[in-house]
């Protein structure tokens, strides 16, 4: 059963109780949970792991949000919704989504039609293709930003 003093203890045992360690811990931690979930959908639908998909971008759930809310989020949780930091903090999370779901996804539809058009011009070997998969939909931007408010949330309660 969870004991949230056993939580804090431990993190004050080891010096992390810092607002700023809390709210860095939540930001990377919902990205690489996010990051993660994608290894393991790929795992499940391709049966065979492939590592390479931890560093690509775009796929469900949008790290990328995920980070960006959980720092907001945090921020938010350390400092106070009515800050400063975390107005600052939500700005750069809702430009960012916009920019993931955004022009990210349409730099990623322009690069699958070039590719479908060199394809029948050209024999261009794999390696020399535009990246197809770059941004997000919606839906992938509104999970990852769900996932980085409850990792952000739990982190809160450990802090």
């Amino acid at each position: 059963m969870y004991n949230p003093s056993l939580c804090h203890q431990a993190m004050h045992s080891v010096g992390l109780h810092n607002p700023a360690y809390e709210v860095l811990t939540s930001a990377f931690l919902a990205a690489i949970v996010a990051q993660s979930l994608k290894v393991m959908t790929y795992i499940l639908q391709h049966k065979t792991i492939n590592f390479k998909i931890f560093t690509t971008t775009g796929g469900m759930p949008s790290s990328h949000s995920a980070f960006v809310i959980g720092l907001a989020t945090s921020s938010g949780l350390t400092e106070g919704f009515n800050s400063t930091i975390f107005a600052a903090a939500l700005g750069f999370a809702l430009v960012v989504m916009y920019d993931a779901a955004g022009l990210r996804r349409a730099a990623g539809k322009m690069a699958a039609t070039l590719n479908k058009i060199v394809d029948h011009v050209y024999d261009v070997p794999a390696s020399e293709r535009l990246r197809e998969l770059l941004g997000h939909t919606p839906v992938e931007v509104f999970v990852g930003a769900l996932l980085g408010i409850l990792i952000s949330m739990l982190v809160h309660h450990c802090f």
